[in-house]
């Protein structure tokens, strides 16, 4: 197992090779999930629950609000048993959660469970109704005051339909966004996600500030995250985005705000992991949205894949079937770096499917 640059330099993840790490998993609904056929992330009719289910089964390896794992309608089971087995061959210091917007609380006991009194934000093509300067003030004081005895913290989310979101976002914003966007299906519903997204830029008007944009098009995740980022630059905090097009979002945020404060940030302190499933995506360009950053910053992708399982749904996978989420990329960098082995963690994964 190992992982390649995609931007910056390999210094920054071999510097915390061998060191603790915290995981954070931001969780959050957009009622952008309930459009017909948006996103596979999870049970159709039931996407709601995804981030609650990926909490359960990541802190403890069995799902409580539900009788089965979530998993696709081809059968593709969530990206969480990736990270819950890296957990359990290499164990993260801590899981904590961040409740940013569930709609059924998690059947967790003794994890800590960050709340922010936060509401799934509601359908960008009818207005995502969010207060983001609000929210985004959460995440400033949340990364200010955040405390962590481990080297580094790895920020991962869980947000069903939240590519939609982000590519609203990011196009908001005014970044190029053409063919950079993953999904989590295979063949993108391209007609479904474009009128989606159309529809929600018409409530942008072009003097609005960044705010008003984020208020209409965008989701809790990507602007508390960002305020996240900006709050823990002031403590040194050493941070990985757990995540593809929807964390390289939130750095755009991140970006436009600090724009608009014309302000800068000290970047050294933040990276991006993702999955090969996403930096080899012909659909995307994660890559393409890093650059148009005002900031440098370091990206890598895992280089693990499925081609030693003989487990159809997890070949599905390397398929392009289902490509990120509940920071499973990071989880699998994590893993390159702290020595775990590539046929151990496949037959791990593949025991939770029996």
């Amino acid at each position: 197992m190992n992982f390649n640059t995609i931007l910056g330099s390999v210094d920054f993840l071999e510097y915390l090779r061998g060191k603790k790490a915290t995981f954070l998993l931001a969780g959050s609904v957009t009622k952008t999930a309930e459009i017909p056929n948006i996103s596979q992330a999870g049970i159709p009719g039931k996407l709601y629950l995804t981030p609650t289910l990926d909490v359960e089964f990541l802190c403890l390896k069995e799902v409580r609000s539900l009788e089965g794992i979530a998993q696709t309608p081809k059968g593709v089971p969530t990206p969480a048993l990736i990270t819950r087995a890296v957990h359990e061959l290499k164990p993260f210091s801590n899981i904590e959660i961040l409740d940013l917007g569930l709609e059924v609380k998690p059947e967790i006991n003794y994890f800590k469970m960050h709340g922010f009194a936060i509401k799934p934000s509601a359908r960008i093509d009818d207005g995502a109704k969010i207060n983001a300067m609000e929210i985004f003030q959460k995440g400033v004081e949340f990364g200010t005051n955040y405390e962590t005895s481990d080297d580094y913290v790895i920020l991962a989310e869980s947000v069903p339909s939240g590519t939609t979101t982000a590519n609203a976002t990011a196009e908001a914003l005014g970044y190029d966004c053409e063919n950079c966007f993953s999904s989590s299906f295979k063949e993108v519903p391209s007609d479904i996600k474009n009128s989606t997204i159309i529809e929600a830029l018409k409530r942008v008007q072009k003097d609005d500030d960044v705010f008003t944009k984020l208020s209409n098009v965008s989701d809790n995740m990507l602007i508390f995250n960002a305020g996240f980022i900006l709050g823990s630059t002031s403590k040194n905090l050493k941070v990985i985005l757990a995540g593809g097009t929807q964390m390289a979002t939130v750095l755009l945020v991140v970006n436009s705000i600090l724009e608009s404060m014309q302000g800068s940030i000290d970047s050294s302190n933040i990276a991006l992991c993702t999955t090969k499933w996403i930096s080899e995506d012909k659909h995307s360009n994660i890559k393409a949205l890093l650059e148009q950053l005002s900031f440098p910053i370091n990206a890598y992708a895992s280089t693990f894949d499925f081609n030693e399982s003989s487990h159809r749904s997890l070949k599905l996978y390397d398929e392009g079937e289902a490509k990120e989420g509940v920071g499973c990329g990071a989880a699998l960098c994590y893993a390159s770096i702290n020595g775990v082995n590539k046929k151990e963690l496949t037959s791990k994964i593949e025991s939770f499917l029996g």
